[in-house]
This record gives structure tokens, C-alpha cells and sequence, in this order.
């Protein structure tokens, strides 16, 4: 049984209540009228990891953060990495949490961002936690084990994720890595996580990919259901290095752990790419800087949320992030003693890439 500290009890009803009252945020970001220092932070959809962890964030600095220094953070949901980026540009976010390729997409101007110009305004605050792939077939299909397998769907029904999400985009990049077009090898279904946990239970697809930290609800309940007709692909080297060509180092090795999920009887060594907490490059040094104090001072307080975040820790903040620092995280990490590597260090900074 895992205790939680009571010092974090007050905190985790404050996020229950605010889950409970956030659902309808994201319409509302129009008539959104903060003070000076509260921050809009965009996350996903509410099915997902990062809504209810950003709502956690949110809570935490409120809780923490505005009384004595006037910051805080107000989640709200979004259609994920590619909306986020959005509402960035266009001034209506200043924090995001995004998948690590699409930071990596919208610092070059690449993959699915290449219509827009490199978005040098963007800056990382810390790597969250590991973006797990869950590619999740029928046993019937799962001859080798690994991806490989994917292409034993060919003509069959794959949920690639909602349209325009940040899982659609991801998915596109890991296939094509793979050597195979989706829009021609498969029959394609854009859903939710989950509708698509639903539609493998209901015989309705033969495959789908969750990304999300572990473990993610919508394959416990595949799997719960499926029982032995589900089996999670693994990944090998030579097929985590062509995903990783163009991007090296964005996707590791994961192991999930057997009985993570029902059903589950054997490890499973995929890939995750790191999930990042961005923000705009105007905003003041002191308000990021506070941010990470209060943010890893009260780790625990995530740990305790959701199991996803127990990956986090100092050690860890900068391992996989394709886009540089914001200068007041550059001083906290600085102050808690990371070797902070010359790439991250944002043009503002002495020693960075401008």
C-alpha cells in the first residue's frame, strides 16, 4: 500500500476538486482574463497523462507559488502537442507540456511544423516524464513479437489516434521510420484513447498505439478485456535507431515491466520519447526559476498523483530535451548542480547556440 505523506493529502484533494471542476477550461480560454503573473498552461485531452498531471502542476503552484511570489499556472485541455504549439505562437499559452518530437518539429521547422519557421521563441523548462509506445495488436498477428509485426496489418483497421493530435503525428513518424505508409497499408481509424481501447475490446481494429506514461488506462482496459488475444510489441535496436535517424537520442529504450497490464506476462522493451514542459522565451527569468523550486521540492506530491511521474526526478530533467533551456531554468538546474550540455543553452545565456 503506498502512504501518502500528509503533507501532500491537502494538495491531491485540491487536484481532485480541480479535475472535477476543469472539464469545460478549454472552451473557455477566449474569455480568459488572468492577472499579470498567472499562466495559462495548454496539456491534452482530459483521457489522457498530461491533462490531469498539468492540472496537478497548476494546483501545486497555486497552492505553493501565488500567495508568497504571485506566480501560478491555470491547465486547461487541448487537442495535444500540435494545438499546444498553436497557442504559443498566438500569445494564448505561455506553457505547454509537448511530446519531445514535436519540440524537436517546431525548433527546426520540420515533420508536420515545416510550414511554419523554426520557433526560436520556444525554450524547455525540464523533461517530464517518458512518452511510452504501446503498440497493441491481436495475438493472431503477433508473430515475432516486435513491430515487425505491424506489418501483418496491412489492410486491416488501426487507430493512429484523434486527428491532428500529437499521438497521430507520432505514430506517422514511428510507421514511416518502419517502412510503412498508413494511409496505404492501413485502414485507418482516428480515436481517442479511449474509443480505441472500446474498439479492440469490440472486435472493431487489429492495432493501435497509446503513447502515454505508464500505465495509461486505456490498455489496461484493452487488455483486461482482450485477455490473451492482446500482446504489446517490443522494439529491438536496429528499429529504435531508424525511428531515432533523423532525431538521435529522442526515443529510448522502456521496459514495462511484467503485470503492468492485465495479461501480461512477460517484460516488454519499447521505446519512449521524453515529454517536455516548454514556455515561451518572454517570460521572466524569476517566474520559471520559481516554478522548478516549487516543482522539485514537492516531487513527491506528483509521485503520489499519478504513477506516470514517478519517473521524474533531478537526475533525469534534461535527458532528451530537443530544445534549449529557458534561462531561469538554466540557473535552477545550474544551482542543483547539472552539468547543463552547450546544446540547451538557450542564445540568451553566455556559451549558447543563437
Amino acid at each position: 500500500m503506498r502512504v501518502v505523506p500528509v503533507r501532500f493529502r491537502k494538495l491531491l484533494l485540491a487536484v481532485g476538486l480541480a479535475l472535477l471542476l476543469a472539464g469545460g477550461l478549454a472552451v473557455l480560454i477566449g474569455d480568459f482574463e488572468p492577472d499579470s503573473d498567472t499562466y495559462i498552461l495548454a496539456t491534452a485531452t482530459t483521457g489522457g497523462t498530461f491533462y490531469p498531471v498539468g492540472v496537478a502542476i497548476a494546483t501545486l503552484t497555486k497552492q505553493v507559488l501565488e500567495d508568497e511570489h504571485g506566480v501560478a499556472l491555470a491547465a486547461i485541455s487541448s487537442a495535444g502537442s500540435e494545438e499546444n504549439l498553436r497557442l504559443m505562437r498566438s500569445g494564448e499559452a505561455r506553457f505547454a507540456i509537448l511530446q519531445g518530437l514535436y519540440g524537436a518539429w517546431a525548433w527546426r521547422g520540420e515533420g508536420r511544423l515545416a510550414e511554419r519557421e523554426p520557433y526560436t521563441d520556444l525554450r524547455s523548462v525540464t523533461a517530464l516524464w517518458p512518452n511510452v509506445e504501446h503498440f497493441l495488436v491481436r495475438a493472431s498477428l503477433a508473430e515475432t513479437g516486435t513491430v515487425a509485426d505491424l506489418e501483418n496489418l496491412v489492410g486491416r483497421r488501426f487507430s493512429i489516434g484523434a486527428r491532428y493530435s500529437g499521438t497521430e503525428g507520432s505514430n506517422r513518424h514511428i510507421l514511416s521510420a518502419l517502412g510503412i505508409d498508413p494511409d496505404r497499408d492501413f485502414r485507418l481509424v482516428y480515436q481517442g484513447y479511449g474509443a480505441s481501447a472500446d474498439a479492440f475490446q469490440n472486435q472493431l481494429i487489429d492495432g493501435m498505439n497509446t503513447p502515454a506514461g505508464v500505465p495509461v488506462g486505456a490498455v489496461t482496459r484493452a487488455m483486461a478485456a482482450a485477455r490473451d488475444d492482446a500482446v504489446l510489441l517490443s522494439f529491438n535496436e536496429q528499429q529504435r535507431e531508424a525511428v531515432n535517424r533523423d532525431y538521435p537520442g529522442l526515443w529510448q529504450f522502456f521496459d514495462i515491466e511484467a503485470g503492468t497490464y492485465p495479461h501480461q506476462n512477460e517484460s516488454v522493451r519499447t521505446i519512449a520519447q521524453a515529454n517536455l514542459l516548454a514556455v515561451t522565451a518572454d517570460v521572466p527569468d524569476e517566474h520559471v526559476y520559481r516554478l522548478l523550486v516549487s516543482l522539485y521540492d514537492n516531487l513527491g506530491f506528483l509521485h503520489a498523483f499519478h504513477a506516470a511521474t514517478r519517473a521524474m526526478a533531478l537526475e533525469s530533467a534534461l535527458d532528451g530535451l530537443p530544445v534549449p533551456l529557458h534561462p531561469g531554468a538554466v540557473r535552477f538546474f545550474h544551482e542543483r548542480g547539472l552539468e547543463i550540455p552547450v546544446h540547451l543553452l538557450p542564445p540568451e545565456v553566455d556559451g549558447g547556440e543563437g
